[in-house]
């Protein structure tokens, strides 16, 4: 449909039909029928104002969408398609590494592909826009839904975030390919305490240099849709923030594509306190510039009476919706409301074999490996497998919602397939705690004497082992949306399975299952090897059995840093000196830190170790000096010093050590991944130029400022390699 044709269309629509495209309903709205009450009981649609919504939330199935366009589009007077939206994160049904794990693979590459699978599998069953990529920053371990974050430096996040646009949207109207929804805008990563939905507070410095680039990099690369967060913004809830939406993300960054609220986030700015009714939420929402009202009854309820009382111009209502119509137009839907969907042929796209060979190859290259005293891989040994995630499928995430997690492979079966003798299994323990609930309810535990057999069989079996692989972690349902926490360790009972074990058998390798970053220090004494797995998705377990027994070799490292204890949450790399600094690992009184611990975190970002060993050579630069216009050309010589293969990512971090404003100790500005055969040499380089050197400087002009420059290029953020130049 041409430009002038959309213009017409919206023309010729009534104004309750517009409202409609702006009303976004759950699927059980449409399937169930009748009279519905929204998330607040605060009013109720009409069978009219179901029948002109514009999008749906939370269905799949390509037959039951099928249906349901078809359905609806008769309903609607200009018979106008639904938009059909999911929140796809790491995977659909094949379910790919969670997105902090993702981040740890430091390869926008498989990002790409993962998001380019997950995009073919969801438009093959309909869908026509996942609510990813989520690019909060995150530097809390608290908050449970760090693990949809890449982690929490700004340039990784960025070019994650290009990466999945780039692998979800492609060309638009290709049949594998769905739009992306950015999210959650902004600044949703940093809530007080941790504690989800929670207020933000950050400097306008800190939010336009830290947290919002990663957005900017999807918005430049063509997301179609942005996402509001939950939170307020320096106590604006983002939902009706006119500064955020309109001046910073339509005028700063450009973007030109469609406004949605996050799930009753209209509604919610009541309870915040920013609205005296839901009749002023709406009016304050849609003058911020939100297009798509997600499951509130705000714009359904009242923005129509809203336009014809006069106190929102109909103009605002009309922008929005030719948004959503244009939207609609790129996917093609006007020409083909089903996008070629054949129900018959979804089955042939999901679960592919190439999409769960790419799983694997993904999973195994984000397990982090954090310790390794000579023990991996496990060679030709006896190995006792004792866990509760030894043969757990719940290994796909809290955002996942595979409709077969049997095709899970657990580490069970990972480590069959291999058909390696002198295997054994024991369960040993529960994920969870006696008594303890996740968000979704209580798990069921086993009686006492259950439990005692459970830990006796599988001291036995440690006890007869040359190795024993400890399979331990979080539930995955501690983590995610509402998965905020105030302590970062595994259940009691599976501690107590570690130390018991410990007792029979020191040679202990754990695999670690997360979603967060854990203060995992008791963990790593106790073991000779700790491999952090995160949550794998469908291939996790041959992927593990893989990357244990050597056929891979780890290469991932940490997107998020590793804290020693709760008590140091938040902790990040890229944080300031302050003017009485302690050295990392030293403690000082009346310097900044604590009494009780050293300021070093456990295990910094970018940190991640191999089965080899990477010597790096002094960093070279080919110049000392700069001028705005050129560059200088850093490098230093990587050499595989071991005996094995490995892929090393190479890190490149800038200071600014004296600036108009206080700057951090080190930022990153680059990365490489090198593949290199024992004795394997090779020179990686990197380019340095002025506009990486910007910032906000203390008239908030973003400017680069004349002065001395380090260079720091390692194998992670910690590294000391440095070289230093002069900006002039």
């Amino acid at each position: 449909m041409t430009q002038e044709k959309l213009n017409e269309l919206l023309r010729d629509m009534s104004l309750e039909e517009k409202v409609g495209q702006m009303i976004q309903l759950p699927a059980e709205v449409l399937t169930g029928g009748g009279l519905v009450t929204g998330p607040t009981g605060t009013t109720q649609l009409t069978d009219e104002q179901v029948g002109m919504a514009g999008s749906v939330l939370g269905i799949k199935g390509a037959e039951k969408i099928r249906k349901l366009q078809k359905q609806q589009m008769a309903k609607q007077p200009h018979h106008i398609p639904l938009l059909f939206m999911l929140d796809v994160i790491n995977g659909f049904e094949t379910i790919f590494p969670i997105p902090l794990a993702l981040g740890c693979t430091f390869s926008p590459k498989m990002a790409e592909e993962a998001c380019s699978a997950a995009a073919a599998e969801a438009a093959a069953d309909g869908l026509h826009v996942t609510f990813s990529p989520m690019l909060d920053l995150v530097r809390d371990a608290r908050w449970g839904r760090v693990m949809e974050s890449p982690g929490e430096d700004p340039y990784l996040n960025s070019e994650m975030a290009r990466a999945m646009v780039r692998g979800y949207q492609g060309d638009l109207r290709s049949k594998d390919k769905v739009a992306a929804c950015l999210k959650h805008f902004a600044g949703y990563g940093a809530p007080e305490g941790g504690r989800d939905y929670d207020n933000v507070e950050l400097s306008e410095r800190t939010i336009l240099e830290d947290y919002l680039p990663a957005y900017e990099a999807a918005v430049k690369e063509g997301c179609r849709l942005a996402m509001t967060s939950f939170n307020t913004l320096n106590r604006v809830p983002s939902s009706g923030n006119k500064w955020l939406l309109r001046k910073i993300l339509r005028e700063k960054m450009g973007f030109e594509g469609v406004v949605i609220s996050d799930y009753s986030a209209v509604e919610e700015m009541v309870p915040h306190g920013i609205a005296a009714d839901v009749r002023e939420a709406a009016k304050l929402a849609v003058e911020a510039g939100v297009d798509i009202d997600m499951v509130s009854n705000a714009y359904a309820g009242h923005l129509a009476e809203l336009v014809r009382s006069g106190e929102v111009p109909e103009k605002l209502v009309d922008e929005a919706v030719l948004r959503i119509l244009t939207l609609k137009n790129d996917l093609g839907l006007f020409e083909d409301p089903f996008r070629a969907v054949d129900p018959a042929e979804t089955e042939k796209v999901l679960l592919r074999a190439d999409f769960r060979q790419k799983a694997r190859e993904t999973a195994a290259a984000s397990f982090v490996l954090l310790k390794n005293e000579g023990i991996l891989p496990l060679g030709k040994k006896l190995v006792a497998w004792i866990g509760p995630y030894v043969d757990n499928r719940e290994i796909y995430g809290a955002w996942s919602f595979p409709e077969r997690p049997e095709e899970t492979v657990t580490i069970k079966q990972g480590v069959e397939a291999k058909g390696l003798p002198g295997m054994s299994f024991a369960r040993g323990s529960y994920v969870m705690d006696k008594g303890r609930a996740t968000k979704f309810g209580r798990i069921p535990n086993p009686s006492d004497e259950q439990a005692d057999a459970w830990m006796e069989e599988a001291l036995k079996l440690a006890a007869s082992s040359d190795r024993v692989v400890m399979c331990l972690g979080e539930h995955k349902d501690l983590t995610g949306e509402a998965g905020s926490r105030t302590s970062l360790g595994i259940s009691k009972g599976q501690m107590e399975l570690l130390r018991k074990v410990r007792q029979v058998n020191p040679n202990i390798v754990t695999v670690l299952f997360c979603g967060r970053p854990l203060a995992v220090k008791e963990i790593a004494e106790l073991s000779k090897a700790l491999l952090v797995v995160w949550m794998p998705g469908t291939e996790g377990g041959n992927a593990i059995a893989d990357v244990l027994f050597g056929d891979r070799v780890p290469q991932g490292k940490l997107s998020m840093t590793f804290p020693r204890s709760l008590g140091q949450v938040p902790v990040y790399y890229n944080h300031f000196a302050t003017g009485r600094p302690n050295p990392p690992h030293e403690i000082h009184l009346f310097r900044n830190g604590y009494m009780d611990e050293v300021n070093a975190p456990l295990y910094p970002f970018g940190f991640g170790l191999s089965y080899t060993e990477f010597a790096y050579s002094e960093v070279k630069l080919d110049r000392r000096q700069m001028a705005p216009g050129e560059r200088i050309t850093a490098s230093v010589t990587v050499t595989n010093a071991g005996d094995v293969s490995g892929v090393e990512t190479v890190q490149l971090y800038l200071r600014d050590p004296s600036a108009s404003v206080v700057r951090p100790v080190r930022s990153l500005k680059g990365f490489q991944k090198v593949s290199l055969a024992p004795g394997e040499s090779r020179e990686v380089s990197f380019s340095i130029e002025e506009p990486m050197l910007r910032f906000y400087d203390i008239e908030m002009n973003y400017v680069s400022e004349p002065g001395r420059f380090e260079v720091y290029i390692g194998g992670s953020s910690d590294t000391e390699n440095g070289a230093e130049f002069v900006l002039v």
